[in-house]
């Protein structure tokens, strides 16, 4: 009987600190923050770049709930509407940010246009899109196909062998199988706590 209650014990203090790591996992992963000009930050671009803004938007893949972090020194960041990006316009920002660090959250699926608030700026370059995805296309990552599976050229690139990107999709799609295995491990403890008593 003492055993029998000391497995009860055991089970409800491991069921506690389970699902209090698994509250604090989903809070990490709820976004990823992407910081816009990596090292160089949210500055005018000199042309010795790797690549642009929005070359580097096109490599991301955001969703609802990341955020993107701009660093800069006396400049400011606009949001603005397409028509305002097109024209480099920075008289009716729908929202201005001058605090050297600004952290944006994307709340919704769709555009989101950036502009430099510094007269010229934006006009040289100083300008970012991101677009959002909606939660419909968001799909787990596929898996690459083995080295040489088919016999013959299989688009392979054997000189690629770095790790995987880390994004927002990444970082869920690992959750989710932790999660996963998470409740099937606390299944298995619940069904062997039945048996015992």
């Amino acid at each position: 009987m003492a055993s029998t209650a000391a497995a009860s014990k055991l089970f409800k203090n491991v069921f506690f600190s389970a699902v209090l790591a698994a509250a604090m996992v989903v809070v990490l992963v709820s976004g990823f923050q992407f910081q816009v000009g990596e090292e160089r930050g949210w500055t005018i671009p000199t042309g010795k770049e790797p690549e642009t803004y929005n070359e580097w938007a096109a490599k991301n893949r955001f969703h609802i709930g990341d955020t993107l972090y701009f660093k800069y020194e006396k400049d400011s960041v606009l949001v603005v509407t397409s028509a305002d990006y097109l024209n480099c316009s920075t008289s009716n920002p729908i929202s201005k940010y001058e605090d050297g660090n600004t952290v944006f959250q994307l709340d919704r699926p769709g555009f989101f246009y950036f502009i430099s608030g510094q007269p010229g700026h934006c006009k040289l370059g100083q300008r970012l899109i991101v677009r959002v995805m909606h939660p419909s296309e968001v799909e787990a990552p596929e898996l690459a196909p083995s080295p040489g599976s088919d016999g013959g050229d299989s688009g392979w690139e054997s000189d690629n062998w770095g790790p995987l990107g880390v994004n927002s999709t990444t970082k869920l799609f690992a959750v989710s199988y932790f999660m996963t295995a998470l409740v099937g491990l606390f299944v298995v403890l619940y069904m062997f706590m039945l048996g015992v008593s």
